[in-house]
């Protein structure tokens, strides 16, 4: 028999302050969201973390607009938010979905696999990064009540 393995996960790069805002966000969705909550740990456990201004320019963090193709195929644009400021009709994703978790940190090129809330596998290759902003709102470090509004 065959043993299965996991897709290896291409290395990713975080800034300092995203790291920091993240790490506080899945605690503090924990309790509502664990298994997202959980996810975004794991990766956040595996990145490498460079001081804001050493991020290329080519990696997705927060406030990030993304192009990726999907394994089907389909050219997709979003950009990568905070929950406060999702809003799928405007192709804002919460970093705390599967897919916003799987975008973080990936550079021009890589490609990731994730799966869906309905337990199917998908995959995701980065085309193009852009749009890098320094103050992204919907996050409010005081309130855990906020970050999902």
């Amino acid at each position: 028999m065959k043993h299965l393995k996991k897709p290896r996960r291409p290395a990713i790069v975080i800034g300092r302050t995203d790291y920091e805002r993240l790490n506080n966000l899945a605690f503090a969705a924990a309790d509502r969201i664990p298994e997202i909550s959980d996810g975004l740990l794991i990766e956040l456990e595996r990145a490498r973390v460079v001081a804001d201004v050493s991020v290329p320019k080519n990696v997705v963090r927060m406030g990030s607009s993304v192009e990726y193709e999907t394994d089907t195929g389909d050219v997709r644009t979003v950009t990568l938010v905070f929950p406060g400021d999702a809003d799928i009709a405007e192709g804002k994703i919460s970093v705390l979905t599967p897919i916003g978790t799987a975008l973080l940190g990936l550079a021009v090129g890589q490609t990731m696999d994730w799966t869906a809330r309905d337990d199917r596998r998908h995959k995701l290759t980065v085309s193009a990064v852009t749009d890098h902003r320094t103050n992204m709102g919907g996050f409010r470090s005081t309130a855990t009540s906020d970050l999902f509004t």
